[in-house]
């Protein structure tokens, strides 16, 4: 993520890479054969978000569409982050936005995580995890008071990752999702301040 002065995650190291950068140098995980994993985390921006598209059309069985795309390349500084082998490859990424909380004072804000995916072959080497504390970290940064998502009641995974990031189910939805079974959700919720 572009950054003014520090990055919220010291071990993360960020670059910009654009898609005339990169180039699929055999970077990619073979079946059951995990690559030494050297992870670059850049920003999300016109440069390279056609790369989230595409990491996105397989991570995902929701199709977003070109306005997602654009409120994610205009994201705060720290809130829209791809991570990427050598080569450029695109690994993992998270998108989110910040927003007022529901029925909070003025100017009370919270992260919201539209999403959060990491190719298969390269999960368990904490790209999630890594993505999950930078984007935390600059919450607190920023003053944010919590940090919430959805999460599909069949994705036992994904609940799993998140509660052990600190994260708690505070409700289910009903036929929240329209296109996908089961359409009914988590909302999970990490809360950063008192």
């Amino acid at each position: 993520m572009a950054r003014q002065g520090s990055n919220s995650t010291a071990s993360t190291t960020s670059k910009q890479l654009s898609d005339e950068e990169a180039a699929d140098d055999g970077t990619r995980p073979v079946a059951g054969v995990m690559p030494a994993v050297d992870v670059v985390f850049a920003p999300v921006d016109k440069n390279n978000v056609q790369r989230l598209r595409e990491l996105n059309l397989q991570l995902f069985p929701v199709r977003y569409n070109l306005v997602f795309y654009k409120e994610v390349v205009g994201s705060p500084p720290g809130y829209a982050q791809i991570a990427c082998v050598r080569g450029g490859f695109a690994v993992g990424a998270i998108c989110c936005r910040r927003e007022p909380v529901e029925g909070g004072p003025e100017g009370l804000e919270r992260t919201y995580i539209m999403t959060l995916g990491v190719l298969e072959g390269y999960r368990r080497v904490r790209v999630g995890s890594r993505l999950l504390e930078g984007v935390v970290a600059q919450s607190i940064q920023d003053g944010v008071a919590q940090v919430y998502l959805h999460v599909q009641t069949s994705n036992n995974a994904a609940l799993r990752f998140y509660l052990a990031h600190g994260f708690e189910a505070t409700q289910i939805l009903r036929n929240y999702y329209k296109r996908i079974e089961p359409p009914d959700c988590y909302v999970l919720r990490r809360q950063l301040t008192p």
